[in-house]
């Protein structure tokens, strides 16, 4: 570590300890040229993105399970695999651009349901329905109603600017 004022790359530790909330390391340190004194921070840093699941358990990020269920809510649909691809790409970014290295699985959802209700309504559909663990006609049907009430609220807000 150099030391921030002489830029002396001989400091020492002077004293050790965990933040307030235990998610990193205090180090004093104190160069030993100029005997300056000045404090760092270790935190916890992982390759990838960590994704905590529902039941609590923690995995790896996953590119190829995102893409796989994108890919079968888009089954059949005319989305273009490069649209999937740009589509998984953004959500990685989102994810990456965080400053969290866990993220949890519905904030995953969250984001892959906003992006393929703006893509595709049937995909959206899909994918919710899964994902949102329907069990009842009842909830497909109350998605289904919102899905087509803000559709008719975009034509009806296109026809009344004309």
């Amino acid at each position: 570590m150099n030391c921030p004022d002489c830029g002396n790359e001989r400091t020492r530790v002077i004293d050790t300890g965990t933040s307030a909330d235990g998610t990193s390391v205090r180090r004093r340190r104190e160069c030993q040229r100029c005997s300056f004194r000045f404090t760092t921070y270790e935190r916890p840093e992982w390759e990838s993105l960590q994704v905590k699941k529902r039941d609590g358990t923690i995995e790896s990020f996953d590119r190829q399970k995102l893409r796989a269920g994108i890919e079968r809510a888009v089954e059949k649909r005319e989305v273009a695999e490069t649209t999937v691809t740009a589509l998984v790409d953004d959500i990685e970014s989102e994810l990456q651009g965080r400053e969290a290295r866990i993220v949890s699985s519905s904030l995953i959802g969250e984001l892959v349901s906003e992006n393929l209700r703006t893509l595709d309504k049937v995909a959206y559909i899909r994918f919710v329905s899964v994902y949102k663990a329907f069990s009842e006609p009842q909830e497909f049907l109350r998605e289904l109603d919102a899905v087509l009430d803000a559709e008719l609220d975009d034509f009806e807000a296109s026809n009344s600017s004309l």
